[in-house]
């Protein structure tokens, strides 16, 4: 792969650089503070899909994933510098949080990763990935696990790259979204190719950030190492993990309503910014208009997945039916965005009058082409999830704006669509 200089031989070329290189939102620490605040005794299973039935791994991978993941056991909790660091930067994480994560260490044998071979051959397979034990513990194997997958693979499996041009990539994509006053974070920790290149694309992006005159903003990095690296705003929300664990131990009738309460109890000056679609948008909102009160509170929505022009119309309608001027509300898109696809929102948005801004990951950490094809083809990422399958032994389920995307066991999908009175 010319270029890449990497010791493939090592198996830490994979590896996270620090426990804090990882997602401040997303299945990581400030989901783990909530965690520890409401449901420290609470067990949790979480399970890998891979969407792309068309793609499959090899033995090798998989050989060198059983290595990496082994050596998870190896990292000590925050540094001094690093735990300096979240106490200025995020004071919403207290004293107890923050002993917590000093002392954490992550347990191997809670992952379980099976090689399920393709038609008989021994090279080439699936892999059945789960984790399973106390939730304030596994919350924190999504991201690095698929992090940690997605650079072996493209190592071993696939490597039919390079690194060519990738720099001028990332600045030409910063620069449109800077010349047209867009706001964005990166968000590509879970999928990116590698750290490599998720390290330069952060870099890229404030260099262009000081270059770029105008009234566009790159806002920060979800990636808690990354923000601390380069002194940059550390980005995140709420995700849907949130909402399925707490209807699979409270109940969903009021599952969107008790998940924000509970959230608001460890996060009262937030900021509060509600993801919609855990069970769809349609049934949030309805929860949602119920208690003005609450709505006035949390000051903006995200988008994650469904139609994204229908989205801000919709949330215009809201707002306005319980008397809440939407133009002081914001909305953060993060569904599978580039370039272009965010400036089309962002030109709806202005028409509109509402403030939005824009998460974009696997755009940014992980857009290559394959070299066998000359460049004329994709080097497709891979499509992949871990999310939450069970808490307390209840089943979790995820019904998405997008069908796809709908998580869980499809019996129990059924039945919670029709709790919520959503077509089968």
């Amino acid at each position: 792969m010319g270029d890449q200089a990497i010791d493939e031989s090592d198996h830490a070329f994979a590896l996270p650089k620090s426990l804090l290189d990882t997602d401040l939102y997303k299945a990581s620490f400030t989901m783990q503070q909530a965690v520890l605040r409401h449901f420290p005794n609470a067990q949790a299973t979480y399970r890998f899909t891979h969407r792309d039935k068309n793609v499959y791994f090899t033995k090798e991978c998989y050989n060198r994933y059983l290595t990496a993941l082994s050596h998870f056991a190896d990292f000590a909790g925050v540094t001094p510098d690093e735990l300096a660091w979240l106490r200025q930067t995020c004071p919403y994480f207290d004293e107890t949080y923050l002993e917590y994560i000093s002392n954490f260490r992550f347990k191997p044998e809670q992952v379980n990763v099976e090689f399920v071979t393709k038609d008989g051959d021994p090279e080439l397979g699936r892999l059945e990935i789960s984790a399973s034990g106390p939730w304030v513990e596994t919350i924190l194997w999504e991201v690095p696990l698929m992090a940690c997958l997605s650079e072996i693979y493209f190592h071993t499996a696939d490597c039919d790259w390079n690194y060519e041009g990738q720099e001028e990539l990332a600045y030409e994509k910063a620069k449109t979204l800077l010349q047209a006053d867009a706001h964005f974070s990166e968000f590509g920790t879970r999928r990116r190719r590698s750290y490599r290149i998720h390290d330069l694309v952060v870099a890229i992006l404030i260099r262009a950030s000081k270059n770029v005159m105008g009234k566009g903003k790159f806002v920060g990095t979800s990636n808690m190492h990354f923000a601390h690296k380069y002194g940059v705003m550390p980005i995140g929300t709420i995700a849907h993990e949130w909402f399925m664990g707490i209807a699979a131990l409270h109940g969903y009738e009021d599952a969107n309503s008790v998940a924000l309460d509970l959230w608001e109890q460890v996060y009262p000056k937030g900021p509060l910014i509600a993801l919609t679609d855990t069970f769809s948008t349609e049934v949030f909102l309805r929860d949602f208009v119920k208690d003005k009160a609450r709505a006035s509170r949390w000051t903006g929505l995200r988008q994650d997945s469904g139609d994204p022009m229908v989205y801000a119309p919709r949330a215009k309608v809201a707002f306005g039916s319980i008397g809440i001027d939407y133009r002081t509300r914001s909305i953060i898109y993060s569904d599978a965005l580039t370039s272009d696809k965010a400036l089309k929102i962002k030109e709806q948005c202005d028409e509109i009058g509402f403030t939005c801004s824009f998460g974009i990951g696997t755009f940014l950490t992980n857009d290559f082409h394959s070299l066998s094809s000359g460049g004329t083809e994709k080097s497709k990422a891979l499509n992949m999830v871990i999310k939450l399958a069970s808490i307390n032994g209840e089943p979790c389920v995820k019904i998405s704006d997008e069908l796809t995307k709908n998580t869980g066991d499809p019996e129990k999908v059924r039945h919670v669509k029709a709790i919520y009175g959503l077509p089968p």
